[in-house]
């Protein structure tokens, strides 16, 4: 097992080399590539080097070059988050931002007096009092803690771009790709708190050998996004879906506030909107004649619904209307809920499951029989 163990790390770490390689020689990837991204793969090669050496044994079998790979722990969660930050909001990097790496320098200050720079007779004694695994145990405790707050703001960020997105967009924007990869790193945490507790309580061994797989099952997550982010750099460009406000605060009061809403339900009834698969909220705003953030307080003081609820709302009238035709018994639902203006499955299953309680073939049975 330790075999195929250290055949990964070999694998991850001259994959890490071979990216950073294709990163500072390809002009064209440079430019394209997210910077979080590339800081991540140096990371990897930081952390995993540590492990070359010793695996290796150049410089004989030293411990010391085990714990030279903490030196990246605590850069990991910061720069994850960061990576989150600059692709759902488009935010650039400034010198301020290096406070979120404060603590991982600490780190590693600690882990050099503690770790490296002890002689040997100092380690054993530690080690022979249980004093050793007591700081270990509390400087891997101090790592997740670290790293797991900010994997849970990295998805506090991604789960409030969802929610700007359902404010300004009346079809799904493909996020998913984001998801899994924080989704995958949270799987990672979760098994190394697990493994921590389990150490804690029961084999001390237990945290420091699975480390090594969940060490791995980070690094290919991270090679995956970097592979990704090189073939296909959209796919963590989210924040361009995200345009900024350039109309001043809604000055308007609640009387014209009851006459909007009116119009706008007149507007849906009449041109029916909603039936562009890609209807933004500022081009119904345009055409109610009102700026975006005053079409955003109508639907949420009046309306009681965020823009993608209130668009898909009146496509399932429409798409209920159309399976009641004669037209309807030769299409497909799909087909039906296209021409009421989805242009995805899943939202329009997922949409129709919201509001009708129930699903459209369900639904249906009933109604029509």
């Amino acid at each position: 097992m330790q075999i195929f163990v250290n055949q990964l790390v070999y694998f991850g770490f001259f994959q890490s080399l071979f990216l950073l390689i294709i990163c500072l020689c390809s002009p064209k990837i440079r430019k394209s590539i997210n910077g979080y991204i590339a800081f991540l793969i140096f990371l990897l090669a930081i952390g995993l080097s540590g492990r070359i050496i010793n695996n290796s044994e150049i410089f004989g079998t030293d411990f010391r070059f085990i714990a030279f790979s903490e030196f990246a722990t605590l850069f990991f969660g910061a720069t994850i988050y960061l990576f989150s930050r600059s692709s759902l909001l488009g935010k650039k990097f400034e010198y301020k931002d290096l406070q979120h790496y404060i603590p991982g320098v600490v780190y590693i200050m600690a882990v050099l007096f503690v770790f490296i720079l002890p002689s040997d007779q100092v380690i054993g004694e530690r080690s022979q009092s249980g004093e050793l695994q007591r700081t270990i145990t509390l400087f891997m405790g101090t790592a997740l803690v670290f790293n797991i707050t900010y994997w849970v703001m990295s998805l506090r960020l991604f789960y409030a771009f969802q929610k700007q997105l359902k404010d300004e967009f009346s079809y799904s924007i493909k996020s998913q790709f984001f998801l899994s990869f924080l989704v995958a790193i949270g799987l990672c945490l979760l098994t190394w708190v697990t493994v921590y507790f389990i150490s804690i309580f029961g084999d001390q061994m237990a945290e420091r050998t699975a480390r090594q797989f969940i060490w791995m099952g980070i690094t290919f997550i991270i090679l995956f996004i970097a592979y990704y982010s090189i073939r296909e750099p959209q796919l963590f460009k989210l924040s361009a879906f995200i345009q900024p406000k350039k109309y001043a605060q809604s000055k308007l009061s609640l009387i014209d506030l009851d006459s909007l809403k009116i119009r706008l339900e007149e507007l849906m009834e009449a041109k029916k909107p909603y039936l562009n698969g890609k209807l933004l909220k500022a081009e119904l705003a345009e055409m109610l004649g009102v700026s975006n953030p005053e079409m955003a307080r109508l639907l949420n003081e009046k309306v009681g619904m965020n823009f993608f609820e209130y668009v898909n709302y009146y496509r399932i009238k429409e798409f209920v209307s159309l399976a009641k035709t004669d037209k309807a018994k030769h299409l497909t639902f799909f087909a039906l809920a296209q021409g009421a203006g989805f242009n995805s499955k899943t939202t329009f299953n997922k949409s129709f499951k919201n509001l009708m309680g129930s699903s459209p073939k369900e639904y249906l049975s009933k109604e029509i029989g």
